[in-house]
C-alpha cells in the first residue's frame, strides 16, 4: 500500500511570499522508495496522496521586528504608518534598532512619498510584488491581527472559509489554508506557525487509509526589508568634459548591469554557515535578487551563475514580463557531476525597446583546451594538461542593434551594433596559469568580431581575478607584466612567450575610469577610500566571510562612453536583515 516514509522541510522558517515545499519521501507499493507525488488522476493501486495546510492562530498576537526576524518587536515607527509604508517594515525589537536604522527609515519615508506623488503603480510594484511584506501586521490603533487575505497571484489551492479545529484550552485554532504540496505563506500568516499533513487516501471510499504524517514549522516572519543602496550618480556634465568621438557621441547612453547571483547549487549551508538556511534558500534570494535587478531599470544586465532551470522557470518569464529579451548559455559538462538541470550557466538580457538582437556567438574553453592540447602537448602528457584546463567554463557573446542615437551622424542608415560578451571563468585561485589562459582565448575570440564589424564591445563578468593580477591586467592595459610573479606557474607551457599574451581592445574597466574622469566632486572623495589606489577598481565586489576582494568587471572599448552601472556583488545580498547591522 501506499505510504509515506518521511516529510522534511527545507528551512524550519517559513517566509512571507517564500514557497514552502516539503521533501515528501514515499513507499509505493511494491516496496519502492519515491519522491515523485501520486495525485488522484494518477493513483497507485488505489491510493493517491492528499495534503494540507493550516495556520495556527493563538489568542496572542505577535509583531516581527523587521530588522531582527527572530525577535518580537516592541517598538512601531509612526512615519511609516503616516507614509502608507506597509506595516511589516515598521516594527523593531528596541530602542537602539529602531535608532540604527532610522536613516534607512527616512529613505523609506522619502520614496514612499515620491511613488504617492510620481509613480505610485511603479513603487506597489517594487514594494509589493517581490517584497512580500507588503500587507501590515498590525492595524496601527489596536495591536490587533490584520485581515488582509492573501497575497494576488498566489495560489495555494481550494481552502474553506471557516476554522478547521480549534483547541479552547490553549486558545489555539486551526485554519485550513492550502490543499497542495506547496504553499506561499501570506501577511496573514506572520508570526504563526505552520502545520503540513499528508496522507494515503483510498480512491473510492476518499478517506486517509492511515493516520496524517505531519510536521511543523516556527513562525512565519516577513522577508527583511533591505537597506537601499547608496550609488554614486555620474550625471551628462561629467561627459562633457571628455573628447568624445563622433560614434560615441551618436551612440546614445545606455545602462549595464553584471552580476553574479550565486547558484542555489553551491549556496549551501557547508560554504555559507553564517548565514540561516531560510536565507539561503533559492525561493526568498530570488525575489530579492528579481527586485534589485529589476529596480535599476538597467538596458543590458549580464548574470553569472543562473542554473539552466531557474532560468526556463523564473529568470526568463520574469524578465519577458518586464520587456527584455533573453540569451543563455549553460557550462558545458565534462567535469560536472550534478543533476543536469542544476547546472548553471550565463544569461544576458536586453530591453527589447531598446536594442535588438543580431547574432549569438557561444564560447566553450573546453573545446579550446583540445585545440591547445593537440597542438602543444605531447600525447604522454595530454591526459594530465586536459584535467587541468578542462574547468566547463564557458562565455556568451552577443551582437545588438541600437534601436537608438544615430540622428545627425555622417551615416544615418547605418546600423549600431554593439558586442557584448559575458562570462564566468570559474577556476581555482591556485590555476593562475588557466585563469589567464581562458580570459586571452575569449580576447582573441572578441577581436576576430571587432575586427570583421568594426564594432564596440562591453566585456562583463566574474572573472576570479583581483586588480593586479595577470588577467585584470591584460583586460585592462592590453597586456601582462613579463615579470609578474603569477607567470611562475605555467606547468603546461601554456604561457609561453610571454609576449603573445596581448590584445589590440582598447578596452577600459568602467569604474575605474569613471573614478579617473570625474575627479574631486559628486561625492566622490568618500568613495575614494573604498577603492585600490592602483587600479582605481573598488576594494570589494564579493564580500563573505572568507574573502572580500573585487572579482567582477565591465571593461568597454573607450571608443564608446555610454553610461555604465557596476554592480556590486555582495554576499550580504543572501541576508538582507543583516545590512543594518553591518553598514
Amino acid at each position: 500500500m501506499l505510504s509515506v516514509v518521511r516529510v522534511h522541510l527545507p528551512s524550519e522558517i517559513p517566509i512571507v511570499g517564500c514557497e514552502i515545499t516539503p521533501y515528501v519521501l514515499l513507499r509505493l507499493p511494491n516496496g519502492a522508495i519515491s519522491t515523485e507525488d501520486v495525485p488522484e488522476t494518477a493513483a497507485v493501486d488505489g491510493h493517491f496522496m492528499r495534503y494540507r495546510w493550516y495556520r495556527i492562530q493563538s489568542d496572542r498576537k505577535v509583531a516581527i521586528c523587521s530588522v531582527h526576524p527572530m525577535e518580537q518587536a516592541t517598538i512601531q515607527c509612526l512615519g511609516c504608518l503616516k507614509s502608507k509604508i506597509p506595516a511589516a517594515k515598521s516594527y523593531h525589537c528596541s530602542a537602539k534598532c529602531f535608532s540604527d536604522a532610522w536613516q534607512h527609515h527616512k529613505v523609506l519615508h522619502e520614496r514612499a512619498s515620491s511613488a504617492l506623488n510620481e509613480n505610485g503603480v511603479e513603487e506597489e510594484e517594487l514594494f509589493g510584488r517581490f517584497g512580500s511584506g507588503s500587507s501590515g501586521i498590525l492595524s496601527s490603533g489596536s495591536g490587533s491581527m490584520s485581515n488582509l487575505g492573501q497575497s494576488p497571484g498566489v495560489n495555494n489551492g481550494p481552502v474553506p472559509l471557516y476554522p478547521s479545529g480549534s483547541d479552547k484550552s490553549s486558545g489555539e485554532t486551526w485554519f485550513e489554508v492550502g490543499r497542495s504540496q506547496t504553499y506561499t505563506p501570506t501577511a496573514d500568516d506572520i508570526g504563526h506557525v505552520l502545520r503540513f499533513e499528508c496522507a494515503a487516501v483510498d480512491t473510492e471510499k476518499k478517506v486517509p487509509a492511515g493516520p496524517p504524517t505531519s510536521i511543523m514549522t516556527s513562525r512565519v516572519i516577513p522577508a527583511p526589508t533591505p537597506t537601499p543602496r547608496r550609488l554614486i550618480q555620474v550625471n551628462g556634465d561629467v561627459l562633457g568634459h571628455l573628447d568624445m568621438d563622433s560614434q560615441s557621441s551618436s551612440f546614445g547612453t545606455f545602462t549595464v548591469l553584471s552580476y553574479n547571483i550565486l547558484a542555489d547549487a553551491y549556496a549551501t549551508s557547508d560554504a555559507y554557515s553564517y548565514c540561516p538556511t531560510w536565507a539561503l534558500s533559492w525561493t526568498y534570494r530570488r525575489q530579492n535578487l528579481m527586485r534589485e535587478i529589476i529596480g535599476y531599470h538597467a538596458d543590458i544586465i549580464c548574470l553569472q551563475e543562473v542554473q539552466l532551470n531557474h532560468f526556463e522557470d523564473f529568470f526568463a518569464p520574469e524578465f519577458d514580463k518586464h520587456g527584455y529579451q533573453a540569451l543563455y548559455k549553460k557550462r558545458t559538462t565534462e567535469v560536472y557531476a550534478g543533476v543536469p538541470h542544476a547546472i548553471d550557466g550565463c544569461a544576458t538580457f536586453f530591453r527589447r525597446d531598446r536594442f535588438s538582437h543580431v547574432k549569438k556567438y557561444e564560447v566553450e574553453f573546453n573545446k579550446a583546451a583540445q585545440s591547445l592540447t593537440d597542438a602543444i602537448i605531447p600525447p604522454a602528457q595530454k591526459r594530465v594538461a586536459l584535467n587541468r584546463l578542462i574547468k566547463d567554463n564557458i562565455a556568451l557573446i552577443a551582437v545588438l542593434e541600437a534601436k537608438f542615437g544615430n540622428q545627425g551622424t555622417e551615416n544615418p542608415g547605418k546600423r549600431q551594433l554593439l558586442c557584448v560578451a559575458n562570462t564566468h571563468v570559474n577556476v581555482h585561485q591556485d590555476l593562475k596559469d588557466v585563469k589567464l589562459w581562458e580570459v586571452q582565448t575569449l580576447l582573441k575570440g572578441l577581436e576576430k568580431i571587432a575586427n570583421s564589424a568594426d564594432i564596440p564591445m562591453l566585456v562583463c563578468g566574474d572573472f576570479n581575478s583581483i586588480p593586479g593580477s595577470t588577467p585584470h591586467g591584460l583586460l585592462a592595459i592590453g597586456k601582462v607584466d613579463q615579470l609578474h610573479p603569477d607567470l611562475a606557474i605555467d606547468p603546461l607551457g601554456i604561457l609561453r612567450p610571454v609576449s603573445k599574451l596581448t590584445h589590440q581592445l582598447p578596452l577600459v574597466s568602467a569604474y575605474s575610469s569613471f573614478a579617473r574622469m570625474v575627479g574631486v566632486g559628486y561625492d566622490l572623495e568618500h568613495q575614494r577610500r573604498r577603492m585600490d589606489s592602483g587600479t582605481n577598481e573598488p576594494l570589494f565586489t564579493n564580500c563573505t566571510r572568507d574573502f572580500t576582494g573585487t572579482v567582477d568587471y565591465i571593461f568597454y572599448t573607450v571608443a564608446m562612453f555610454p553610461f555604465l552601472f557596476q554592480r556590486i556583488r555582495c554576499q550580504w545580498s543572501l541576508y538582507w536583515s543583516f545590512w543594518m547591522r553591518r553598514a
